[in-house]
């Protein structure tokens, strides 16, 4: 990384050029630099409005960028160790799709984990091709889905002859990480390419004794959610290309999905993150390990939760866990992790990341302070004191999140459906997702037969409050399935 080209935020310094001309705006958007629309700039405040504009020749056009885009993403590139680097305003949704994308067309195969997000299945209705679920363990304690080991992966390979890449998660919503680097390697040796969800692993490019990166690692292509560990705004996102990968080709496939009206407020956050992480991130990155670390051994000083770190790592299934993800079992005090997720939001005006049936997370970052660490301590000490009950405890079967893939998410998505009762629905293959957001990971997706270990899980996960999403019945009364 050229640290001298990387104080420059071309983007960014180009929109401040920009706002102090005080052109006259006879274009879009309508709300001329928010003169429009007085309660939009109460809200967002002149200096934002005030560069939320078109594309134009001194600003570029993300569609095709030629000046001041393309020199901020090629700072991103130099920034990440990657080759290329294309600005998402999609969302790391948007990244994932165009990966998936530029690498399978109908037919295809690819080899993810179970716990991809719908993100990747969603791809795969857009192209025709088809998942192939790697059998990974789940701890059965926590709940949660493992890594892929290297021999998984090959014999996955090995048996389906039609696949032409590997996706990994990196880390997991979790903190889990596979052995990138020696799957990466193995997945080349048979011609393959790699792919890496790194939604949560922004901080893996600038931090000291994190686990490996995808481009460190070797990986194809890297979808990154600058916005979630990063700094820059909701939404804004990175796609990275590597080993000489056709960028005018993954160029052609964003253009497809990509709007042709991007936010610059979006893409000037992600220059002006870029300049931060690349000047200050191992710094900050340092100070977001010691706080999680620490809150990790005061959560479990006071009894009955477990929050889970290096510990788990076993040199294969968990070969390396990202101690930034503060994750805390909670089922031991009798406690949902969406029971817990509510009290502290309710109770305790603390909003955490996410909760499931067992655990919960709290997303730690470089915008955090260590009096609000110890705030929600303080307030899972007192909620254990209080709350604890016993429950009878819903343990979770290995082989219940790794369902039958009997049709192809395209070919079940498209497929005449009719809509049954879902506990009539055992045997049946689903037309439609079912998920518990966030993470956004499939209990069900679109192709893959229904159990009735699926769909206890599934009421379970409702009756405890978990946001459930995809499906076309809000209430979950009622799936589609194929006819």
């Amino acid at each position: 990384m050229d640290l001298k080209r990387q104080i420059s935020a071309p983007l960014y310094e180009a929109l401040e050029k920009f706002r102090k001309q005080r052109i006259v705006p006879f274009d879009v958007p309508g709300h001329k630099r928010g003169r429009g629309n007085k309660e939009l700039t109460d809200l967002l405040g002149e200096r934002c409005v005030g560069i939320d504009v078109n594309s134009m020749k001194p600003l570029d056009n993300l569609c095709h960028p030629v000046s001041v885009i393309k020199e901020a993403e090629e700072l991103m590139a130099d920034a990440f160790g990657a080759e290329h680097a294309f600005f998402m305003v999609g969302g790391t949704t948007q990244a994932v799709q165009n990966m998936v994308l530029s690498v399978c067309k109908h037919g295809d195969e690819i080899i993810v984990p179970r716990n991809v997000h719908k993100s990747v299945i969603n791809a795969l209705i857009l192209c025709g091709a088809t998942p192939v679920y790697v059998n990974t363990e789940i701890n059965q304690r926590l709940g949660i889905v493992l890594g892929m080991t290297v021999e998984q992966v090959e014999a996955a390979i090995k048996a389906h002859p039609k696949a032409v890449a590997v996706l990994i998660n990196n880390p997991t919503y979790y903190g889990i990480c596979s052995d990138i680097k020696s799957i990466t390697d193995m997945v080349h040796s048979y011609g393959l390419k790699v792919l890496a969800d790194e939604a949560h692993g922004t901080h893996l490019y600038f931090g000291d004794n994190l686990p490996m990166n995808a481009m460190r690692a070797g990986a194809d292509l890297a979808a990154i959610s600058m916005h979630k560990s990063g700094g820059s705004l909701t939404q804004s996102s990175i796609l990275l290309t590597n080993n000489g990968m056709n960028a005018d080709y993954v160029s052609t496939i964003i253009n497809i999905t990509m709007t042709t009206s991007a936010s610059y407020l979006l893409m000037a956050s992600l220059d002006v993150s870029r300049r931060n992480l690349a000047l200050r991130g191992r710094q900050s990155f340092e100070k977001v390990t010691e706080w999680a670390e620490y809150a990790r051994e005061e959560i479990n000083a006071i009894g009955g939760y477990y929050a889970y770190g290096k510990e788990l790592c076993n040199g294969s299934s968990v070969y390396d866990f990202d101690v930034t993800k503060l994750c805390v079992f909670t089922r031991d005090i009798g406690l949902d992790g969406i029971e817990i997720y509510d009290i502290l939001r309710d109770e305790y005006d603390i909003q955490i990341e996410f909760g499931d049936i067992g655990n919960i997370m709290a997303y730690i970052s470089i915008g955090d302070r260590i009096q609000d660490i110890e705030r929600l301590v303080g307030a899972l000490a007192e909620i254990s004191r209080i709350y604890s009950k016993d429950i009878k405890r819903f343990e979770i079967d290995r082989e219940m999140l790794l369902p039958n893939v009997v049709k192809s998410p395209q070919e079940a998505f498209y497929a005449d459906k009719e809509r049954l009762p879902i506990k009539e629905t055992v045997g049946r293959i689903s037309g439609e997702f079912v998920m518990a957001y966030p993470p956004g990971i499939p209990i069900l997706a679109p192709g893959e037969e229904i159990t009735e270990d699926i769909i206890d899980y599934i009421l379970y996960s409702l009756e405890k409050g978990c946001s459930m999403q995809g499906m076309e019945d809000s209430n979950l009364e009622y799936l589609n399935v194929l006819k």
